[in-house]
């Protein structure tokens, strides 16, 4: 194992002085945007506002030194909040700051070891459909939780359905105020965005939401300000101790934590690859994260990921190296520090006003429409998880979308394509339709040739039997060509069946024609012995040059097939390379 790999921040060496000043500008924009997010990203997981802090804070650092990617920034994230939300939730009364922390710990512990065992390839297996549906119903959700806080009155818990109507029965006592800086919020957010995404709306939103605070008195109004929450500590984040007694009951919630984490984590890399064209490691971008979770648990956050937003605005704003993420986490220690007691007179709509647009973001209408007009199973992973997401708790919301994808692969892994070639007007092999009447025209009924595409293992067995059945049901014919040049990973199973095709051909006088075999196949069939029951004689491996192997063994075929009632007229006799 290479072990250099893993302190990926050995490239700050030589760095340039040049580099410092868009670094820094980067990291402090990211900062202005990391303290409104990072509070209100605790709202939604029911966490004391100081841990979204916190977990933008040394995190940011840690994630910024050791992930594979120079400019993701490591932090709190909206989707990956609700869950954690969820799964302290359901950890049966545990104290939520301390459940939070030792969350923070096990992903931090499952992701490092999910990097060093090179795992990070599963995430390719949650299809892209899974991923947009739980992210849309997490948008939602997230929309769904506020919206008690946008109107100054009583939530309750539940499933997405019991929310919105028990905060529709309460919308009487509707304050007013509360709803005017909610929305205005959220339009002066929208405002600043399309005249320069470079401007950290949601900090000038924020300080707005402040001063307003301040000069309408909302608490005299019955708006609560997050110091009503729990105050923000002044100081640096303190060093806390995860509580290994609640490791059995966070177990479900930290399992998919680590692979909500993951899927985000690997897709903001990628994405920030392709502009950049740095090339990502995997696994040491696993560890990184994992890492930086392991430095939340110990610093008083929760559960962190790499965040899409904030990555997006630290590249917007010139950064060079991973020092800026460093240097937005240390500018987020400075707050804390110093800013604290002002963050905590924030109205409480001020931040569900940030979160709406947040829950906005999270609605990709363009990624959706895509979705809804593609195949029929990708609407199905796309709408039930969606729905997975308004009636389970989000961690079963995950793992239904894990299965979905999973069916999907292994639904898509054991298509196999078996088509008819007779050979056209030209003298050339063309596939056809077999029930069409060029194939009934061009056929010799003799000699049956067939192209098989895809992966030949246990999954198709059943497809490759019921076509060779089908193929075989005629008793003209005495040759059975396939080609399997196009088909990958054939195993006992799929040599199985090929075996007992050659035995019911061979009982009638008839013979199957293997063509194209890959080398890997070629020595499978010979250590199963399947070669010896189809006859050596009768195997005709791929060979360099265009249809070589195919030319032998319709050679081979036309010599099995003696006489047959194609005569000098059979269409085979026409075949050209």
């Amino acid at each position: 194992m290479d072990i250099g790999r893993y302190i990926p921040f050995r490239d700050l060496r030589g760095y340039r002085r040049a580099d410092a000043t868009h670094d820094l500008i980067a990291g402090v924009g990211v900062a202005f945007l990391s303290v409104p997010q990072g509070v209100a990203y605790a709202m939604i997981a029911g966490l004391p506002p100081a841990m979204g802090l916190y977990a933008a804070a040394v995190p940011a650092i840690v994630g910024g030194l050791f992930r594979s990617s120079r400019h993701v920034v490591t932090g709190p994230s909206n989707a990956v909040s609700l869950l954690v939300g969820t799964a302290i939730a359901t950890a049966g009364g545990a104290d939520p700051v301390q459940a939070a922390i030792t969350l923070a710990l096990m992903v931090g512990l499952l992701q490092v070891a999910a990097g060093v065992l090179g795992l990070g390839v599963l995430v390719d297996y949650i299809s892209r459909p899974v991923v947009l549906g739980y992210i849309t119903g997490a948008g939602v959700l997230i929309l769904v939780g506020q919206l008690p806080n946008m109107t100054a009155t009583e939530g309750e818990s539940g499933n997405a359905f019991a929310r919105i109507a028990a905060w529709a029965a309460d919308l009487g006592g509707t304050e007013p105020a509360a709803v005017g800086l909610a929305l205005g919020t959220a339009a002066l957010v929208l405002v600043l965005r399309r005249v320069d995404a470079r401007i950290p709306g949601a900090i000038v939103a924020m300080g707005i939401g402040i001063g307003l605070g301040y000069a309408l008195d909302v608490r005299a109004l019955g708006i609560p300000v997050v110091a009503d929450l729990t105050p923000i500590p002044t100081g640096l984040p303190p060093l806390t101790a995860p509580d290994l007694g609640q490791a059995g009951a966070l177990f479900s919630g930290a399992v998919a934590c680590t692979v909500l984490s993951l899927v985000e984590s690997t897709s903001v890399a990628r994405s920030v690859a392709e502009q950049t064209g740095q090339r990502i490691h995997r696994s040491v971008e696993l560890t990184g994260q994992g890492l930086s979770n392991l430095a939340a648990a110990l610093t008083g956050g929760y559960p962190t990921s790499g965040s899409v937003g904030r990555t997006a605005l630290s590249l917007q704003l010139g950064a060079r190296t991973r020092l800026a993420g460093v240097s937005s986490g240390a500018v987020v220690l400075l707050v804390l520090l110093f800013l604290g007691p002002i963050v905590d007179h924030t109205p409480v709509p001020t931040l569900a006003g940030l979160l709406l647009v947040i829950a906005m973001d999270l609605v990709d209408r363009h990624a959706i429409g895509r979705v809804l007009r593609s195949y029929s199973v990708d609407r199905l992973a796309f709408l039930g998880t969606v729905l997975g997401t308004f009636l389970l708790p989000l961690d079963q919301a995950i793992y239904l979308g894990v299965v979905i994808s999973l069916v999907l692969f292994l639904r898509r892994a054991r298509m196999l394509v078996v088509q008819e070639l007779v050979v056209g007007d030209d003298g050339r092999l063309r596939e056809v339709d077999p029930e069409s009447e060029r194939a009934e025209k061009r056929r010799c009924h003799a000699i049956r040739i067939f192209q098989l595409e895809g992966a030949l293992f246990f999954g198709a067995a059943g497809e490759l039997r019921a076509a060779l059945d089908q193929a075989t049901e005629s008793p003209e014919v005495r040759a059975l060509v396939l080609r399997t040049k196009r088909t990958v990973a054939m195993d006992i199973t799929t040599a199985g069946v090929l075996e007992a095709t050659a035995r019911r051909l061979e009982e009638r006088g008839g013979r199957l024609l293997l063509v194209g075999m890959k080398e890997n196949d070629v020595r499978l069939l010979e250590r199963t012995g399947t070669a010896a029951r189809i006859g050596r004689e009768n195997l005709f491996p791929t060979e360099p040059g265009w249809f070589v192997a195919m030319e032998r063994a319709l050679r081979r075929a036309k010599e099995l097939a003696g006489d047959h009632t194609c005569g000098d007229s059979c269409p085979i006799a026409e075949w050209h390379r």
